[in-house]
């Protein structure tokens, strides 16, 4: 298996596709054109992947209407719950909750401890974080039966209601990610208009869409100052879709490319400059081909071909955190760390929030002997039932030994990569054929994955 790094800029699109058989996960790395199947016999044909704030984890509802998170580097899977399909999921700001609507009760669900409580809310949908991570929104009927967008405190105070809709049902709800706006569509399906609101002042904008007024799937642009959608269209004998974009008070439209689809999910790019959609439905219900379009104005692109696809999200922009660069010229390698972590030695840094300690190994030529006898050493520093995945980092054979819950506290959550090294490293008058990096759990992925050897 092979690490599936990626590019903050650019990113990584997680979409739904059978084109492995079954619906699955499956990502796309447009830096280089790589495909990766992330799950194995557990999507759905409804299944809508969620990214972490991250990029790390992907949650989504799949096989049997169950909620799963996905560890994208691990391929670690938990399931959580059971909800109805097209549910929306709404990752926290610092990525540990998810909330989510079931049964006439907000549920917000700890994803470090597995616990998960609950607002009761009848008629709620569309719950979402505000970015203080302190109140959410959320859509529900209010005492006329009338939809209406509220927000709450996340212990269930301090209910209010924003908007004084007359217009009926509301769908499709999102909140910027400024938390200045949100947007919905109205009416219905047939119909189908986005108007946004204000959320401190309560104006309402509607914006003018496509020529039959049937505007689907509509997000938020990373800026929080546009808004993409899909705009049905009509041209004897078939229904087609316009890619538009519009600014979030509806006086900048404009038409960026066109699907074959009668509808088409769409999703902006980290840095906001691309917009990806799907394609090739060629008279059938699904689509076929990921096309990505450059806003500036450069010809759409068509990045994938084969099976049906369903669902697509871009991951978002992460904010990257500052880093010193570690090298070793006893070890032969350099990877970036914390810039706030201390080094302590000349093989171990520290901070606050994690660790880091190098090491290497003389072993056996079978590596995965050597993260066998690592995992599973007498002691048990991973715990008693530690996790083995094999990888490649720099084209080298490697494993990831990740702890499980019952790790000794002691051990600060300690996980580890074992690679084999391009050539044995002579140390004193040993030579030796794996490097090994120990770190908190929570770095391991990230400083493993930017590993070079000198």
């Amino acid at each position: 298996m092979q690490a599936v790094s990626h590019d903050p800029l650019q990113g990584r699109i997680a979409y739904t596709s059978d084109r492995g058989g079954t619906f699955d996960i499956w990502l796309y790395r447009p830096q280089d054109g790589l495909h990766f199947q992330l799950t194995i016999g557990l999507g759905a044909e409804f299944s809508v992947p969620y990214w972490s704030p991250d990029s790390r984890s992907i949650a989504f509802i799949g096989i049997g209407n169950v909620v799963y998170l996905l560890d994208t580097v691990t391929l670690a899977v938990a399931r959580i719950d059971q909800i109805e399909p097209y549910t929306l999921l709404d990752w926290s700001p610092d990525g540990r909750f998810l909330a989510y609507v079931k049964n006439g009760r907000i549920l917000i669900y700890d994803t470090f401890s597995h616990r998960s409580y609950a607002i009761p809310e009848e008629g709620a949908s569309d719950a979402q974080w505000f970015p203080s991570g302190t109140e959410l929104l959320f859509a529900a009927p209010d005492t006329t039966g009338i939809t209406q967008l509220f927000r709450i405190r996340t212990d269930g105070t301090n209910r209010r209601q924003i908007t004084q809709n007359t217009d009926g049902p509301l769908h499709d709800v999102r909140l910027s990610p400024d938390g200045a706006f949100a947007l919905y569509t109205f009416p219905g399906v047939s119909i189908s208009i986005i108007s946004t609101v204000d959320l401190a002042s309560g104006t309402i904008y509607r914006l003018e869409g496509g020529p039959l007024a049937k505007n689907f799937l509509p997000t938020w642009s990373p800026d929080s100052r546009s808004i993409a959608y899909s705009a049905t269209a009509y041209k004897e004998p078939n229904y087609y879709s316009l890619i538009q974009i519009d600014s979030r008070t509806g006086q900048n439209q404009r038409t960026l490319a066109a699907s074959d689809c009668f509808a088409t999910p769409v999703a902006w790019s980290p840095d906001g400059g691309k917009i990806a959609y799907l394609s090739g439905c060629a008279g059938a219900a699904s689509a076929s081909q990921i096309w990505i379009v450059d806003i500036g104005g450069m010809m759409p692109v068509k990045v994938l071909s084969g099976g049906r696809i369903t669902a697509l999200q871009w991951s978002p922009r992460v904010r990257r955190v500052p880093e010193n660069i570690y090298t070793s010229s006893v070890f032969r390698v350099s990877f970036p760390y914390p810039a706030t972590w201390r080094r302590v030695s000349e093989e171990r840094a520290e901070g606050t929030d994690g660790f880091f300690q190098v090491s290497a190994i003389s072993a056996g030529d079978r590596i995965a002997d050597v993260c066998s006898s690592e995992a599973f050493h007498p002691l048990m520093p991973y715990g008693s039932s530690p996790r083995i995945v094999m990888q490649t980092i720099q084209t080298r054979e490697a494993c990831f030994i990740f702890p499980s819950v019952d790790q000794p506290a002691e051990m600060n959550k300690q996980a580890a990569l074992i690679v084999r090294y391009p050539r044995p490293v002579q140390i004193g008058e040993t030579f030796y054929n794996y490097f090994i990096l120990w770190a908190d759990v929570n770095h391991i992925r990230q400083i493993g994955g930017q590993l070079s050897f000198l």
